[in-house]
């Protein structure tokens, strides 16, 4: 008999991998009811397109490298994976946006480097990181909230925009971004990061009506969601406490020093807390096993690298949310900050 031990991370957990994958899609659930109850039908779509097109392509895959098929499908993988593109992909991109996502994130950045447990970086993160810098329009077509769009869509117009770029009564993508009063829409990040840029100051663009009590109008509650889940997700013991804590804590003492030196330039802490990608990034893709630290040292590390990296992209660089550019540097960084924050051997 031989007693085969597979490369660190090791799971300590009586919970089946298949198991714990069905509880951080479970408990996503929140934040997807939020975002679909503000964003649209367009948000299940993308997501239900997504999964469809993770699964698949994690079958063919299995089929051409001669390996089982159904024990890894039923790992759900491969559906998180699919799940967290969806999430991260506008409500009305169009279908191909999703495929060519999902298709690079399971055949590129996973079983080009052996499968699970083996991706250097998160899949998710750059299958979302190429469609982000290879189709920038499409990717940040995002629509103005319920409550402030012109014409809400129905699932047949969601899905007729999706697939053919326009609604049942023909109006397009761009169209739809228009809210009531006619300004085209954008994501409060990318509204606050475009609007410094014409000599406004912090004060009268957080004034305007795509922000909403903290983090603009849908995209606190989504937040909420996903804070939610994922302080579920530490109460059920599938994460642990030290990459999200020290990601929150070291995006809001950056962002605090920032607003204290400067606040008619950058959003107050809990502005950038609650806006974008924050909650979820830091609960259920910062935590991927697989790439991210391993020492209990380095998962601070690690995570407050993320947020750090987070404010600095979101105020000095070139796109308005940086969690999945954050991300994937530090998993970068993984073998460097695993080096350095190695327990000590008993003994020595």
């Amino acid at each position: 008999m031989a007693f085969n031990i597979a490369s660190s991370p090791h799971a300590h957990s009586r919970r089946s991998t298949s198991s714990l994958m069905r509880t951080v899609i479970l408990c996503c659930s929140l934040g997807v009811a939020a975002q679909w109850y503000f964003f649209g039908w367009g948000v299940l779509i993308q997501i239900a397109l997504a999964g469809i097109v993770s699964v698949m392509a994690e079958a063919l895959v299995l089929k051409l490298r001669h390996r089982p098929v159904v024990p890894y499908i039923r790992d759900n993988s491969a559906l998180l994976t699919g799940v967290l593109i969806g999430l991260s992909i506008t409500p009305l991109a169009p279908w191909w946006i999703t495929v060519i996502g999902c298709l690079f994130a399971v055949i590129i950045a996973k079983h080009l480097y052996g499968g699970l447990g083996q991706n250097l970086f998160n899949p998710a993160m750059i299958a979302y990181v190429v469609l982000l810098i290879s189709f920038p329009l499409q990717m940040t077509t995002w629509l103005p909230p319920s409550s402030l769009s012109a014409e809400p869509l129905s699932i047949a117009d969601a899905l007729s925009a999706i697939f053919t770029g326009f609604t049942t009564d023909g109006f397009s993508v761009h169209q739809l971004r228009l809210s009531v009063d006619g300004v085209t829409m954008a994501t409060p990040l990318d509204t606050l990061k475009t609007s410094l840029t014409t000599g406004h100051t912090a004060t009268e663009i957080l004034s305007g009506p795509v922000f909403g009590i903290v983090g603009g109008i849908g995209w606190e509650w989504v937040n909420l969601g996903f804070l939610i889940g994922g302080l579920i997700l530490l109460k059920q013991r599938v994460i642990q406490w030290h990459i999200p804590v020290a990601m929150l804590a070291a995006l809001f003492a950056f962002s605090s020093i920032g607003f204290l030196v400067s606040p008619d330039s950058t959003g107050s802490p809990l502005f950038h807390l609650f806006s974008g990608a924050t909650m979820l990034g830091a609960f259920f893709i910062a935590t991927d096993p697989v790439s991210a630290s391993t020492t209990v040292k380095g998962r601070l590390v690690f995570g407050a690298m993320i947020g750090a990296l987070v404010y600095l992209i979101r105020t000095f660089g070139g796109f308005p949310d940086g969690v999945a550019f954050s991300v994937l540097i530090a998993n970068m960084c993984v073998p460097l900050i695993d080096y350095y924050t190695r327990p000590r051997t008993f003994g020595h």
